[in-house]
Formats: structure tokens, C-alpha cells, sequence
């Protein structure tokens, strides 16, 4: 496991000076940049180090094959454009969910991975939860997304307690049916049942969160945005009512 804390790069407050600010304004920007960024990395390092001695995982910059290891790396930059690329030679990132972040820079780093890497998120849930990945809901509406989540989430079925395959007749795009994935499923070791759910007041987002709450589920696995982002800005749809509102750890693909 790698973990990794962005800094802001004092630099980008720069451009300011062509809004009417002195220089010595401008410099004093970046010195309270600078100091505010460098005080949140050490607050995060201080968690990371607490995190690794309460679990007994191994810190190693060059992990091997001995067991759990993890290491801390600090970039420099803005977080959508540092984490892609990071993010693409890991086989899952995770990521707070948006409604955590006050500065609601949230949403555009989740987006950032999950369109530019091509590897599949991990969205944390709002509040600390003891177990994931007990009770899983995969969400399946035939679309090359919900392929590559259905994918990504195998290795958390296998380990699973109970699995659902959640699908709706709106739901359903052009591919494989729902009843497929039972079969596929089956291959990889995964015994699931199949249930259809219903929207709720006419939202399919909202459905299928109820749905995954009525099982219990701690885990849940969908494609993002089958529908182009700014169809969903404008009119909604799954992935934004999801993101917006999920209270358990959702697994995402692009």
C-alpha cells in the first residue's frame, strides 16, 4: 500500500498578480500557502504513522513478497493532476468521499482518477467503518463501466460473506443481461443471488442505495458514469446520486 500526501504548489497562487495584487501581497499568499500545506503534511504523516503501528503493517519504500508493507510519498501540485498518474500503475486507489471535503475539491479529484487513470476507485465511506467487504452489491446494468467494476470487485467477492447482483429494467443498458453475471460469477468461485430493484421517487441512484441497504451490504461495485458526465450534471443519474450520497464503501470503474 502506498500513501500519498499532495502539496500544494505555492507557485499556483502566482496568477493573482493579474488581479490587482501587490507583489508583496502576492509573496505573503505564498509564504501562507506554503506554511498551511507543509503544516497539513505533517498532520497527515502523523496519521499515516499511527495508522501503520495499530494494524503491525510493515513501512518499507521497497516492498517484497515478506507480507503487508506500506510506504508515504509527498507530490507537489493539484491532486488531479498528481493522483491519474499515480494511480494508473496501482491496482486500487481509494479516496475520501466527496462530501468530506469542505473545500468541495472532493468530487474533482475522484473524477480526475476515475476518467484519467483507467483503474478502478475505491470511494471511502463517510464515517469510519469497522468491516468492508463482508456483504457485497455489485450493480449491473450491461455496460463496459459495470464490466470493468464487476472485474475489479472479483477479488472481494471470492472473500465475501454474501454477494447480491443488484439490477433494474432503467437500468439496463445495451450487453450481457443481468442473469449472466450469476454464471460468470460462478466461474471465479462467487455463489450470488440476482435481485431487481426499483427507483425511488423515480431515482434509480436512490434505489439502488436502498437496495444495497436493505442487504446490509458494506461494499458496493458499479460503473461510473455509463452516461456522459454532463448528461448526469444536467439531467442526474446513478454515478452523481451515488456519489452525493452513498453511506457505505463504493468500488467504481471508468
Amino acid at each position: 500500500m502506498a500513501a500519498v500526501i499532495v502539496r500544494v504548489d505555492a507557485r499556483s497562487v502566482a496568477p493573482l498578480a493579474g488581479e490587482g495584487l501587490s507583489g508583496a501581497m502576492i509573496e505573503d499568499m505564498m509564504a501562507s500557502t506554503e506554511r498551511e500545506s507543509g503544516d497539513r503534511a505533517v498532520r497527515l504523516a502523523a496519521m499515516f504513522e499511527s495508522a501503520v503501528a495499530a494494524s503491525g503493517v510493515t513501512v518499507d519504500d521497497s516492498p517484497g513478497e515478506a507480507g503487508a508493507s506500506a510506504s508515504l510519498q509527498t507530490a507537489i501540485g493539484r491532486d488531479e493532476d498528481v493522483l491519474p498518474a499515480l494511480a494508473q500503475l496501482a491496482d486500487l486507489t481509494i479516496l475520501p468521499n466527496p462530501t468530506m471535503d469542505g473545500d468541495g475539491m472532493g468530487a474533482d479529484r475522484l473524477h480526475a482518477v476515475l476518467f484519467d487513470s483507467g483503474r478502478p476507485v475505491l470511494m471511502a465511506p463517510p464515517t469510519v467503518a469497522t468491516h468492508i467487504g463482508r456483504r457485497c452489491c455489485v450493480a449491473w446494468n450491461g455496460s463496459t463501466e459495470g464490466a470493468a467494476a464487476l472485474a475489479a470487485m472479483v477479488p472481494w467477492l471470492r472473500a465475501a460473506t454474501a454477494v447480491r447482483v443488484l439490477h433494474a429494467a432503467e437500468y439496463q443498458r445495451h450487453g450481457a443481461p443481468a442473469e449472466a453475471v450469476l454464471p460468470y460469477l460462478a466461474l471465479h468461485g462467487v455463489a450470488a443471488d440476482l435481485v431487481a430493484f426499483q427507483p425511488v421517487n423515480r431515482d434509480l441512484g436512490a434505489g439502488l442505495l436502498a437496495a444495497a441497504a436493505s442487504f446490509d451490504a458494506d461494499l458496493l461495485g458499479m460503473g461510473a458514469y455509463s452516461h456522459s458526465r454532463l448528461r448526469q450534471l444536467i439531467l442526474g443519474g446513478v454515478t452523481r446520486h451515488v456519489l452525493g450520497h452513498a453511506g457505505i464503501a463504493v468500488l467504481m470503474s471508468r
